[in-house]
């Protein structure tokens, strides 16, 4: 497949006069082939029912050893990649595709925002960052741009980007702490910390107001906290909301 980015800018466009006598015409383009990899399978529908119009989803993942696999195999232009994944995450995704595929192109889409997940991706390789609320308009635009060698970020996490290279974020500090969580308490805790009643978390998630209590818990104990008051308090003195 050739470099999409090789590609001369007025692909598309009606040919003037004279232009067949310049150069060969190129063959058209077709649609970038995707790959979608998030644990929620709501979530991989939506998303190809979204973008299937104007790219080819080629594949889909649930957990971080099938990304890798599915990835690999079928080597498509640009990888929709959720940070949080049964099996090591994102990060973990990155690194091994990039072992064997080093241009292979990553796009983050996940519902945290926080600045440790948006810099953690960066650093392995991925070439930009987008939160789920992005529309199907934009997410389109996002892989075009992605698969043709620009970089691409929710206006407000372009933010957390130059604070990580500029030393203002303090990360090792962070990373210490957020070590002693799961995935998935990271993700309860940065929603309890929005100020999220236990069932908006458990809707958000896709799990039970049951199961949002024993994290919270553990989250709590974990960290040495003592109720979400303070919780909300040390993720925001950590970026992390």
């Amino acid at each position: 497949m050739s470099d999409p980015a090789s590609r001369p800018s007025t692909a598309g466009q009606p040919a003037r006069l004279g232009d067949q006598t310049d150069a060969p015409a190129s063959e058209p383009r077709g649609p970038y082939r995707v790959v979608v990899v998030d644990d929620h399978a709501m979530f991989r529908s939506g998303v190809k029912a979204d973008i299937g119009r104007s790219v080819a989803v080629v594949g889909e993942a649930a957990d971080a050893e099938r990304a890798i696999a599915v990835v690999l195999q079928t080597r498509p232009d640009v990888v929709l990649l959720d940070v949080h994944l049964p099996g090591g995450g994102g990060i973990e995704v990155l690194r091994k595709v990039h072992e064997k595929s080093p241009d292979q192109k990553f796009l983050a889409l996940s519902v945290s925002d926080a600045a440790e997940d948006v810099i953690g991706v960066i650093r392995a390789g991925a070439r930009g960052y987008v939160t789920k609320s992005i529309n199907g308009t934009e997410l389109i635009d996002a892989i075009r741009r992605v698969a043709e060698g620009d970089a691409v970020f929710s206006p407000r996490l372009a933010g957390f980007v130059l604070d990580a290279f500029s030393g203002a974020i303090d990360l090792a500090a962070v990373d210490e702490d957020l070590d002693r969580l799961s995935a998935r308490e990271r993700e309860v805790l940065r929603l309890i910390a929005r100020g999220y009643a236990y069932k908006e978390v458990a809707k958000e998630l896709f799990i039970s107001i049951k199961t949002v209590e024993t994290h919270v818990s553990s989250v709590l104990r974990k960290l040495q906290l003592s109720n979400r008051h303070q919780l909300t308090r040390w993720a925001t003195d950590r970026r992390l909301v």
